[in-house]
């Protein structure tokens, strides 16, 4: 079982030595609210690993030529990137779970009777067709009547499910 980095457990004496840096400096960090730590019931420091880790983070880019208020600035902007990831992590869970359930409603989608697209639940069908309420080349192909077509060129009718006439370009129904 380790230690938990965000247990407040080493006073400021402790934390300061384990971020090699003076008591005060850590004071004075506090007070500008770069590495702010945990408060013990009589109201003395608290760090934590994580402190210590920012403690370090912070002297380094001290030694680097930033300034107090540079590193505060980068300090926010760390925090907020990580509570940025952990919300992608969040919405990415949810996601997967809806991802999940809506994979296991099955949408289907079909043509409708107008030649729309409808949505369907799985191992449901379209409702039946009404052959009266259609009309247009949709009635002709739906209540499949034999029609004749006169091909290019020739002087008989040739018998088909859906007729053509080359000369005229359209449709008809044999009578």
């Amino acid at each position: 079982m380790g230690i938990d980095v965000n247990a407040p457990i080493f006073v400021i004496s402790v934390a300061a030595e384990l971020a090699d840096m003076h008591p005060q400096t850590l004071r004075q960090y506090d007070r500008l609210g770069i590495v702010s730590p945990s408060r013990a019931p009589g109201r003395s420091r608290r760090y934590s690993q994580r402190d210590i880790e920012m403690l370090r983070e912070v002297q380094r880019l001290s030694q680097e030529g930033v300034s107090l208020e540079g590193i505060k600035r980068i300090m926010q902007l760390q925090q907020q990137v990580n509570g940025l990831r952990q919300r992608v992590d969040q919405l990415s869970a949810e996601l997967d779970q809806v991802q999940q359930r809506s994979s296991d409603m099955g949408r289907v989608f079909a043509a409708g009777l107008a030649g729309d697209v409808v949505t369907l639940s799985r191992g449901q069908r379209p409702p039946a067709a009404r052959a009266a309420s259609r009309s247009g080349l949709a009635a002709l192909v739906a209540r499949s009547r034999r029609v004749m077509a006169l091909p290019a060129g020739k002087g008989a009718a040739v018998e088909t499910e859906l007729g053509y006439t080359a000369d005229r370009g359209d449709f008809f129904r044999s009578s």
